[in-house]
């Protein structure tokens, strides 16, 4: 394969907006060709000697496994650091923990609840800082998103993209991506549970400019008619416990089940980015069925963070 591009060398990823339309068709591409090489066993070994700290304050399949994965196979080594187990849970700041870890590490890897704390990560730290899920945004998963719905229609400039459910942190930076490559985004969000109005206006910002569009539509129906592809997320995130009857209640009809998929466009595909609650937000027979990429949406997490640490890291 190609060498690695060296233009995002030292860059954060914090955010779907950090990165240019141009810079993310970057990290797609080069994730297709790392998908390509490992199935034919050939290592990039592009990250030798190399140790990237994961800290996470929340629990993890895709995000961790994913990554220590990742970093092994491009020859560097993950060091997986609970952030309870650091005195960063005992009051010492963010600014001196990432001041710290910067002498000892090539990369930081944080999973946490605030985005204000991975953008101080960033701002303190000299070494490049990735965003694992915050509350309000995942960016890691929206390139996954992206190179799946791309392998299926092989591009995402056109493609009507309809996310049902709760306006959360998956719903903005899977619309974010989309409005950076011209797709069609609409999602249907119960009252009360709309996406961030600053988060949709720099998405209809980005979509003017790239032929895209996004909409918020409150009939989970209408957002599925004609849809290439069908998202939905957990309707009960982590957190937000307290308050389960009353939003099972409110996203009763926000299902992604066989009528919803009706809808849709003959050839759409399901997607969700697990874990996934059966009989909850979709259905087992849409989850496991012949029209589900789910998996191999699971499976890009993979290429895409290889991609993208390979592209940042010194």
């Amino acid at each position: 394969m190609a060498g690695i591009p060296s233009g995002l060398k030292g860059r954060s990823y914090t955010r779907v907006s950090d990165w240019t339309a141009d810079e993310l068709r970057t990290a797609l591409d080069l994730a297709d060709e790392l998908k390509v090489e490992r199935v034919r066993r050939r290592e990039l070994r592009a990250l030798p000697g190399r140790t990237v700290a994961l800290i996470f304050r929340k629990p993890s399949t895709r995000t961790r496994i994913s990554s220590e994965v990742a970093i092994a196979e491009l020859g560097g080594m993950a060091l997986y650091v609970p952030a309870a187990d650091l005195q960063l849970s005992r009051g010492e700041s963010t600014r001196d923990t990432a001041l710290v870890l910067s002498r000892f590490v090539s990369a930081i890897l944080i999973r946490t609840f605030d985005q204000a704390e991975v953008e101080e990560f960033a701002t303190h730290a000299t070494v490049p800082v990735i965003n694992g899920l915050t509350d309000t945004s995942h960016p890691l998963q929206a390139l996954a998103d992206a190179m799946t719905i791309r392998e299926r229609f092989g591009q995402l400039d056109g493609v009507r993209i309809a996310y049902l459910g709760d306006g959360n942190n998956i719903c903005h930076s899977l619309m974010r991506i989309s409005a950076r490559f011209g797709a069609h985004f609409v999602a249907a969000c119960p009252s009360g549970y709309e996406p961030r109005a600053e988060t949709v206006a720099a998405a209809k910002a980005d979509a003017a400019t790239t032929g895209g569009s996004v909409e918020i539509v409150t009939d989970p129906r209408d957002a599925a008619a004609g849809a290439n592809v069908l998202y939905t997320d957990v309707w009960v995130s982590m957190g937000q416990d307290d308050g389960r009857e009353q939003r099972l209640r409110d996203f009763e009809p926000y299902r992604l089940d066989a009528a919803k998929l009706a809808l849709a466009d003959k050839d759409a595909i399901a997607m969700h980015d697990l874990p996934a609650h059966v009989g909850e937000e979709i259905t087992e027979d849409v989850l496991y069925g012949p029209r589900s990429l789910v998996w191999e949406q699971a499976e890009n997490r993979l290429h895409t963070q290889k991609a993208v640490m390979a592209l940042v890291i010194h």
